[in-house]
């Protein structure tokens, strides 16, 4: 099998990975452009790209597949299939008509359910129990293609968007590695998603991530999972921005008040509480604007009159 794989974040580099352990003929990598990153914004490499190097396997950037050229190009690679995983480009046509067997994707999700861009984002703060991985044949309406292949595993309370994107990507690269050996042959059946079911999820903006205290305790520990490590989950106090990064929900605790910092005693979870439209959130891992992630007890040290206040606090 020559195979064409195109991806660009982390989540995509186990299953490029497991490709080439398993000695499938990788003819190309395809990735996003070099990103401006840090303070001088230096171009910076995907990660896929950085794998693909280190693996010695040639890789290509089109900034997109509008110029014939680019599209000529990928078609004298002659790829029998092409694999796609979290690549960022909607392929056209012309694209998913040039390899022998298609183009095939790994998705996060349980699809129909959560199409788009931040399924596992999505299915924490929708507050799923199960979540999982669908193997689709790619067709140009996004993630709408038939599913070839479908795992499911559970959400644990303590995962994040990290933790369970972690998961997700090793089931997603063996699945791929099975796709790509079975799916030619005949031995998986597509099967059409039902679009009664559909869902969507689009990107998370940059700005999603501010608190509001008014909200119920468990759906701002959805949240903080949700949206960990991007874009953070975070309020404001005196006049700084204060990153919440872990939290739990105390079962039975009574709201003082949307907002107000409270102690909590040594048989709780975590070192202090914030009061919400429903319930208290226990706060455990914080990090003030400028300064290193601390556990909320360090922070309390430095930061006596935290607790009585009322978050935001400018």
């Amino acid at each position: 099998m020559r195979v064409i794989f195109m991806g660009t974040p982390v989540f995509a580099v186990p299953a490029l990975e497991q490709l080439v352990l398993n000695r499938q003929q990788i003819v190309a990598v395809y990735t996003s452009v070099d990103k401006p990153a840090g303070r001088g914004q230096v171009p910076v490499a995907s990660p896929v790209k950085q794998a693909a190097l280190a693996w010695g396997l040639p890789v290509v950037q089109p900034i997109n597949f509008k110029n014939p050229a680019v599209i000529a190009q990928l078609a004298e690679l002659s790829p029998d299939i092409i694999v796609v995983v979290a690549y960022g480009q909607i392929l056209p046509q012309a694209v998913l008509d040039v390899p022998r067997y298609g183009c095939i994707s790994a998705h996060p999700s349980l699809l129909p359910r959560f199409r788009g861009a931040s399924p596992i984002p999505a299915a924490i703060l929708a507050g799923d129990e199960f979540t999982g991985v669908s193997v689709i044949r790619v067709v140009r309406q996004v993630d709408a293609g038939p599913v070839l292949a479908q795992a499911q595993i559970s959400i644990a309370p303590q995962d994040n968007t990290a933790t369970l994107g972690t998961k997700l990507a090793v089931i997603a690269a063996r699945m791929l590695q099975e796709a790509v050996v079975l799916y030619p042959r005949g031995e998986m059946s597509p099967r059409l998603q039902n679009e009664a079911d559909v869902t969507y999820c689009g990107l998370l903006p940059k700005t999603a991530g501010e608190i509001d205290w008014q909200q119920p305790a468990v759906d701002i520990w959805r949240q903080v999972r949700a949206y960990y490590p991007w874009p953070g989950s975070y309020t404001r106090w005196r006049g700084q921005r204060l990153k919440i990064l872990e939290t739990v929900p105390l079962s039975g605790a009574t709201a003082p008040g949307a907002g107000l910092v409270i102690s909590l005693t040594p048989d709780q979870p975590a070192d202090f509480g914030v009061g919400t439209g429903a319930g208290v959130l226990g706060i455990i891992r914080v990090q003030l604007e400028g300064k290193r992630v601390m556990s909320a007890a360090e922070f309390l040290r430095g930061q006596r009159e935290f607790i009585g206040a009322v978050l935001p606090q400018d």
